[in-house]
């Protein structure tokens, strides 16, 4: 009998990627999907999955759609990927995104715990809970410092998780992932910002791309390799908190030239920095270690930056193309 799945967030980026993952690993996948008025599953589509899901309409600010989801899929895995992840918006909507990415996460554990206590359950905590850094390289014992409202509430629901592991012995794992990419991210965060822009800069349709601290650095790795690791925490016996990064750090200046350089183009001839777009606190540098994710679930990122920012070019290119 094959395992049953359930992922909240389903038609993000990670979401539809860990779909993939799971359906050609034989999984029944059921994705929660929230009521909206404009179509939110084109990145099902460009996979070619959407056809094989099962949809339950449920909201992680709604407790009793969240347990009515769990007794109906009735999962042996549960990955709560959704969120407001944008770290600007945080600022604009601290209260929206306190109630999801806290409390929509308690309010989940809560209905795993009374309905499905020995499904595993996984928790997308992120990096931006180091916010200003303790330790050059951060891994799972480095302290957190969050410097958003997004970073805060993360942080909160990557501490239910720990507790509700530790108090109701649910196999509960949190992955802090750093940075992860693709060509199905989403527009506002900055390295689809960039590649689209180039992109349409290439085509004559756009003249400048208008960008914030170009020196923060990051840790960016592939979302297509980093839901492989979501998938090997609820296999272990143990459950666990992994730190899923590449462990190399690059500014926001050089991803942008691999981006331009790619298609020709010189990146100082259009980028324009606008103040506008920097953090009222800013993460100035993010820094993951690997070491326990390689170590104890066999995890490596197999995506360089280079291969990364060439495939989310080119994924642009031909969308910029057919408009």
């Amino acid at each position: 009998m094959s395992k049953r799945a359930l992922i909240t967030g389903l038609t993000g980026q990670d979401g539809a990627y860990l779909a993939q993952l799971l359906l050609n690993k034989g999984y029944e996948v059921y994705g929660i999907i929230a009521r909206r008025s404009t179509p939110t599953v084109w990145r099902l589509d460009e996979l070619g999955i959407r056809e094989e899901i099962r949809f339950i309409e449920a909201d992680l600010a709604d407790a009793a759609s969240l347990i009515r989801a769990v007794q109906q899929s009735q999962p042996d895995e549960i990955y709560n990927l959704g969120a407001q992840s944008f770290v600007g918006t945080s600022w604009n909507q601290p209260l929206v995104t306190a109630d999801i990415d806290a409390l929509g996460v308690t309010r989940l554990l809560e209905a795993i715990r009374l309905v499905k206590p020995d499904a595993r359950f996984y928790q997308a905590s992120t990096s931006e809970m180091f916010g200003l850094i303790q330790a050059e390289r951060q891994s799972e014992t480095t302290p957190f410092y969050p410097r958003s409202p997004y970073g805060v509430a993360k942080l909160y629901g990557h501490w239910i998780t720990v507790n509700y592991r530790e108090s109701f012995k649910l196999h509960a794992s949190s992955g802090i992932l750093f940075n992860h990419e693709s060509p199905l991210r989403g527009i506002e965060f900055v390295t689809r910002k960039v590649t689209d822009a180039v992109a349409r800069i290439k085509f004559g349709k756009q003249k400048e791309l208008r960008l914030g601290n170009i020196d923060a650095r990051r840790d960016w790795g592939f979302a297509g390799d980093y839901v492989e690791a979501m998938w090997l925490m609820l296999q272990q016996d143990t459950p666990d908190d992994y730190v899923v990064a590449t462990g190399v750090t690059t500014t926001v200046r050089t991803m942008c030239e691999i981006a331009f350089r790619h298609v020709g183009l010189n990146p100082d001839d259009h980028i324009v920095i606008d103040p506008a777009f920097f953090r009222p606190a800013e993460v100035d540098v993010l820094l993951g270690n690997p070491d326990k994710a390689r170590a104890k679930l066999g995890w490596t990122p197999k995506t360089s930056l280079e291969q990364l920012i060439t495939m989310m070019v080119e994924a642009d290119l031909r969308r910029v193309g057919k408009e």
